[in-house]
């Protein structure tokens, strides 16, 4: 599965033309790499071979901006595993858009979906509201539409897997978030 997601992302993005941005696994942190000579991929790169990693990674290139795109790491900060409370609520906060459009990849792969709390020693799970919010962040994709980059990758996504359009609110539960 993995390597159909990557595929699929670099298929619709790895070309010059194409924004030259290629999806790479096998990292041990994910981490984007902006390219730093002519002839370079930008590279997102995710954990390992998972492919919810793979999907929550694109995601937040989707996201990110022109500007933010030219800069390691986006520019973002990242406060790891065991943040306080505050952070954590800093880290919803800004986790939100990538989780909803996550999720959105995740439904055109036909793979399941898991809110992300990223705080497993903090013993801080996702709160609810922070559920909430991706849920209505899906609903509002759905309704609104997606940026030229999430939209191609999730049609590509869900073409690929043999999937039903992603972008169909009703697809979408906030029971089901967990």
């Amino acid at each position: 599965m993995t390597e159909r997601i990557v595929r699929v992302f670099n298929d619709c993005f790895a070309a010059p033309q194409a924004l030259n941005t290629c999806l790479v696994g096998g990292h041990t942190e994910p981490f984007y790499r902006p390219a730093t000579a002519p002839g370079e991929c930008h590279r997102i790169e995710f954990s390992y071979d998972y492919p919810a990693s793979a999907l929550h990674e694109a995601a937040h290139w989707c996201v990110a901006g022109e500007q933010r795109r030219q800069l390691p790491d986006y520019g973002y900060w990242y406060a790891p595993d065991g943040r306080s409370e505050a952070q954590q609520i800093e880290f919803e906060r800004v986790e939100v858009k990538p989780q909803a459009l996550e999720w959105i990849f995740s439904r055109a792969c036909g793979m399941s979906f898991r809110v992300s709390a990223d705080n497993l020693d903090a013993g801080l799970g996702p709160s609810d509201s922070f559920r909430h919010d991706i849920w209505q962040q899906v609903q509002r994709n759905c309704l609104v539409g997606l940026n030229a980059r999430a939209r191609l990758f999730a049609q590509s996504l869900a073409a690929a897997f043999r999937q039903p359009d992603p972008l169909q609110p009703g697809s979408y539960r906030l029971e089901d978030l967990r």
